[in-house]
């Protein structure tokens, strides 16, 4: 009787090393789920970032405003006849009265 509780405890442990161990295992197949998450999450952050490119394209082509935002911030462009003044923080202290 112990042989035979031994014989099928060795046939349940070996249909279980496919499940546990094999190619298809639970561990890969948790692992392929954790991998599929992580790409979504990645996904979802370029398709935002990519939706704000387009908007700032759509914006580029449509108005002379985005454009002249972009020469005024990017670039330090100024309109003919305008005036620019510039304010420059002094880096060393000042001396005490």
């Amino acid at each position: 009787m112990k042989l035979l509780s031994f014989i099928l405890l060795l046939l349940i442990a070996a249909m279980q090393y496919p499940l546990w161990y094999g190619k298809a295992s639970w561990l890969k197949v948790w692992q392929a789920d954790q991998d599929v998450v992580t790409a979504r999450e990645n996904n979802l952050i370029l398709q935002n970032r990519n939706n704000k490119l387009e908007a700032e394209v759509n914006d580029l082509k449509q108005g002379l405003e985005a454009i002249e935002e972009r020469a005024r911030s990017d670039l330090g462009m100024i309109k003919e006849g305008e005036i620019l003044f510039q304010i420059v923080k002094s880096t060393s202290p000042q001396p005490s009265r």
